[in-house]
C-alpha cells in the first residue's frame, strides 16, 4: 500500500448530489483539474470511492 495519493478533479460537480459536492470539498478540491495530495488511509479511500466518477487518483 502506498503512502500518498494524488487526487485530481476531472469532472464538474454541477448536477451532482449535495453529498458528493461536500465530499469533493472535504477532499480540498475546488476547481476543475485541481490536484491535491492526501495520505493513504481508509477514510480518504472511502471518500474517493464515493466520488470516483468525478476524480482521478494516482498513487505516489
Amino acid at each position: 500500500m502506498t503512502n500518498k495519493l494524488e487526487v485530481t478533479l476531472t469532472k464538474s460537480v454541477i448536477g451532482s448530489k449535495p453529498t458528493q459536492r461536500k465530499t469533493i470539498e472535504a477532499l480540498g478540491l475546488r476547481k476543475l483539474n485541481q490536484t491535491v495530495e492526501h495520505q493513504s488511509n481508509d477514510a480518504i479511500r472511502g471518500m474517493i470511492t464515493k466520488v470516483s466518477h468525478l476524480v482521478t487518483v494516482k498513487e505516489i
